[in-house]
């Protein structure tokens, strides 16, 4: 297998990993993967976690990819230490002595050559980022790879692939609609006493729900979704619903949502720009999705159990 393409072998997460006791408490719990070196969104992140102060957030993996610029970098790591950070295949790889495994992305068989190409450039730019700042490779690999967190009594498992691993796209959308993988899901939620499955990874969103247990994968927090506005994505688990919701479900007592993050838009743009020209491997694979979003809806994204609540909010800053 090539680079970007393999999984490595310590990417698998332990059979037990999430049988752990809560290691997090919270009344509201936000999960945010894929911020992909976008500091305007997670300026918005913050400030929407500012106005509910009994919130936690997990960062859970990929924070980093679009911030080559070692400023932008440590300013990001900097900000993330005030929450709950986890590792991604990006913090993993750009950690690891070595480069034999590229971006460490796994990406499966339909993804393009180029693509995975691409993201390996990208990978070895950041790699030269993170060699510039002392200690920063350590400071990202001693982070966890999962997190077990507890919202009014009820368990959440948070990683960033899937259960089984840290880079798996298990969780992505095709893989969740079949019905020998929810019933794999059903017999796991059972035996580790989950309620929900909060994960990322396959940079596009994904819920589903039977009621009993929910699987929600927030796409990406730092780039568009879907048609309909260029926002990010963000899991929030709670007892009582946001107003903000795109969409979400009622999970025990639990209600499961996924929320917009409406960044800066015009700076954003400017602050990729600056580090990734128009030829360049970020350019070439993330411009389009940046600029005009995907041709995703967000009822793409629910497979079942998840009814649409408002988009609203996530068009309103289009304007």
């Amino acid at each position: 297998m090539s680079k970007g393409r393999t999984c490595p072998a310590d990417y698998r997460l332990p059979a037990n990993a999430f049988s752990a006791p809560a290691s997090l408490q919270c009344d509201v719990l936000y999960v945010i993967g894929g911020l992909y070196g976008n500091r305007q969104a997670l300026d918005a992140i913050e400030r929407r976690l500012a106005a509910e102060p009994n919130a936690a957030a997990v960062f859970n993996g990929d924070a980093h990819w679009f911030d080559c610029d070692p400023a932008v970098f440590s300013d990001i790591e900097q900000r993330l230490q005030r929450h709950h950070p986890l590792r991604g295949n990006v913090e993993t790889e750009l950690a690891r002595v070595g480069d034999d495994f590229g971006c460490g992305c796994a990406y499966p068989e339909q993804t393009s050559a180029d693509t995975v190409e691409r993201s390996n450039r990208i990978h070895h730019q950041l790699q030269q980022t993170v060699d510039s700042l002392p200690g920063m490779a350590e400071q990202l690999g001693t982070r966890p790879a999962w997190l077990v967190a507890e919202v009014a009594g009820e368990r959440i498992a948070i990683t960033h692939g899937d259960e089984q691993s840290l880079a798996g796209w298990q969780c992505d959308h095709a893989q969740l609609s079949s019905a020998e993988r929810q019933q794999k899901l059903a017999d796991w939620f059972a035996e580790q006493r989950i309620r929900v499955l909060a994960c990322s990874h396959t940079c596009s969103p994904a819920a589903l729900s039977t009621g009993d247990w929910a699987v929600i994968n927030n796409g990406a927090a730092g780039m568009p979704n879907f048609s309909n506005g260029r926002y990010g994505l963000i899991t929030r688990i709670a007892q009582t619903p946001s107003a903000s919701a795109i969409y979400r479900a009622q999970v025990g007592s639990l209600v499961v949502e996924a929320l917009p993050v409406n960044y800066n838009q015009s700076a954003f743009v400017a602050e990729f720009k600056r580090q990734w020209p128009d030829d360049s491997p970020a350019a070439l694979s993330y411009w389009q999705r940046i600029n005009q979003g995907t041709d995703m809806t967000p009822e793409n994204a629910c497979i079942s159990g998840f009814t649409l609540a408002s988009t609203l909010c996530a068009m309103e800053v289009l304007s």
